[in-house]
């Protein structure tokens, strides 16, 4: 491959021009293993509060805060490790993310009492707060735009594994309460540690993403990253001249965080708006009922045990869901589809909080995971949409922060609000915050399904330069 061009070379479009195979089908089950962990773990504080509120004798306050902590290391890690994502490439923070994790969580594990549990809960959580921001855009940098929405949702649908599993696990590892004279509650911690480290080493294979090397003016390096892509793409050496290859319309190369978050709210102000806006809402939408299931369970009269059994059932809709949302994805508009899986998510939290039997509770409470994995997989997809490759990381994680922030809070609104006002009003105020959701996506949201990354909402496609990149991408190798 010649790489003698001094422009851009057109990374992007060779990428998009790739067909797809199994180098690209390994590609997201290593990235969405590594998810696994992330949505392991945050669903594991509404798992423990119920558990350590036995332990530890905790009130409403202390149970929230359980939940609470780890959001709270995430909201920091969200925008520190996706700022640097930009900076340093997103293969170094991808390992990164992960060893600040293990480390923390197998030491939580060995918490003597409440608040250095607390603490180490945090510093676990910002290991993992831009996880799903790399996730995204991650994928986003590599998939070819025709196939983006699936193969990301089939990634999310790996992750999705772990929130049945930690409930399952839950259940069973309380139930045991003791294994190998340490608590039952600790091995939840130790299990998502040490799994994570395996990841990790997986993760060291991973290229760094051409997209992002060129925003950075390594040309070579990215013309070295898509030489490789090619070559395994096809299962034989890579012979492409792309000197000929017609410059791709130019990103700015932002060289500091200032100016990344300068051209994030100059140049995209209306998208930056609409996603700050929305990741605050959907946190009520998405986080509100996998932190609070097993609490509402226990207030309608299950013991601890059982509400988690039946919280595990339930949670078996987010895989599912991200399943189902494989061929959605790309079938309908990104924000439609966002539109109404969060109308849909509405609905079934309020049958589920005003449900008396156990056959509708974990009825509306598997419809409304299903509906929230639909939900969560479109917007993960068209987050990483929006942005030029420079600013990707920064205004997506910047953004994404603000859901774990408010997520941070949630708790010690929402739990005494529980135990105050029942299960149904909150709810229904949560469904109230889903419909300004909706309009603030469909009002400022911009179209995104199918559309080459580089132009959604910015200017329309390159056609020479996709054309082009085709013929020398089919025709050279």
């Amino acid at each position: 491959m010649s790489t003698t061009n001094s422009g851009k070379f057109g990374a992007s479009a060779i990428l998009d021009a790739l067909p797809v195979s199994s180098w690209h089908r390994r590609l997201v089950v290593l990235v969405g293993v590594g998810s696994f962990f992330d949505l392991y773990e945050v669903f594991l504080g509404g798992v423990l509060a119920p558990v350590l509120a036995k332990e530890f004798g905790l009130a409403s306050v202390g149970k929230a805060a359980v939940i609470a902590s780890g959001f709270a290391g995430m909201f920091v890690g969200a925008n520190v490790l996706s700022i640097l994502a930009d900076r340093l490439g997103r293969r170094r923070v991808f390992i990164l993310n992960l060893l600040a994790y293990s480390l923390f969580s197998v030491a939580g594990a060995f918490s003597p009492n409440l608040e250095v549990f607390l603490i180490l809960r945090f510093l676990a959580g910002i290991g993992l707060g831009a996880e799903l921001v790399l996730v995204d855009t991650y994928l986003a940098e590599f998939l070819p735009g025709k196939v983006r929405g699936r193969y990301t949702a089939w990634a999310y649908t790996v992750g999705f594994l772990g929130v049945p599993i930690a409930a399952l696990l839950g259940g069973k590892l309380v139930a045991a309460r003791e294994i190998f004279g340490m608590s039952g509650w600790r091995w939840l911690l130790v299990v998502g540690g040490l799994g994570a480290v395996f990841v990790l080493v997986a993760r060291a294979q991973l290229p760094e993403s051409p997209r992002w090397l060129e925003s950075r003016g390594r040309h070579a390096e990215a013309a070295d990253v898509v030489r490789s892509v090619v070559s395994k793409v096809y299962d034989k050496p890579a012979e492409l001249t792309l000197d000929d290859l017609p410059p791709e319309p130019g990103e700015d190369e932002a060289r500091t965080w200032r100016d990344v978050l300068g051209t994030t709210f100059r140049d995209y102000r209306k998208h930056t708006v609409m996603l700050l806006v929305f990741q605050v809402l959907q946190t009520v939408a998405y986080y509100g009922f996998g932190a609070l299931a097993p609490l509402v369970l226990v207030t309608k009269g299950f013991d601890v045990t059982e509400s988690l059994g039946y919280a595990a059932l339930t949670f078996v809709g987010y895989p599912l869901g991200s399943l189902a949302s494989v061929p959605l994805v790309e079938r309908f508009e990104r924000k439609y589809l966002i539109i109404a899986a969060a109308i849909a998510i509405g609905v079934f939290g309020i049958v589920f909080a005003a449900a008396t039997s156990t056959v509708l509770i974990v009825s509306a409470g598997f419809m409304l995971t299903m509906a929230s994995n639909v939900f969560s997989n479109s917007f993960h997809i068209y987050q990483a949409e929006i942005f030029p490759t420079a600013i990707r990381s920064t205004a997506s994680g910047v953004a994404y922060s603000l859901s774990r922030a408010t997520a941070m809070f949630l708790p010690f609104v929402a739990v005494p609000l529980l135990y105050s006002v029942g299960p149904t009003a909150v709810f229904s105020s949560s469904a109230a915050l889903i419909a300004l959701l909706c309009l603030d996506i469909g009002l400022l949201g911009p179209r995104s399904t199918g559309q080459p990354l580089e132009q959604v909402g910015s200017r329309p496609p390159c056609d020479a330069v996709s054309r082009r990149a085709e013929q020398t991408v089919g025709g050279d190798v």
